[in-house]
């Protein structure tokens, strides 16, 4: 399961989704701006607010855009 936490006004949040989107990975996204409980998910994840994070089977995650890290954990 691959889940994306994200604001509404991101260009990178927008950019990790339009990637994901092209490799045909299927994700959630969890806007934190609309869920208090998003927020707080995100922040246990990264320890931080910052987006996008960006889960992978709930365990390893990827901050911003990070081609290659994300390439990395999802075995792309």
């Amino acid at each position: 399961m691959v889940k994306v936490y994200s604001i509404t006004t991101c260009p990178w949040c927008d950019k990790v989704k339009k990637y994901l989107k092209s490799r045909h990975v299927e994700f959630e996204e969890h806007n934190i701006e609309l869920s208090d409980k998003d927020r707080d998910e995100c922040y246990k994840i990264s320890g931080d607010l910052i987006v996008p994070v960006t889960t992978v089977n709930g365990k390893d995650f990827v901050v911003s855009f990070d081609k290659a890290k994300l390439d990395a954990l999802l075995g792309l």
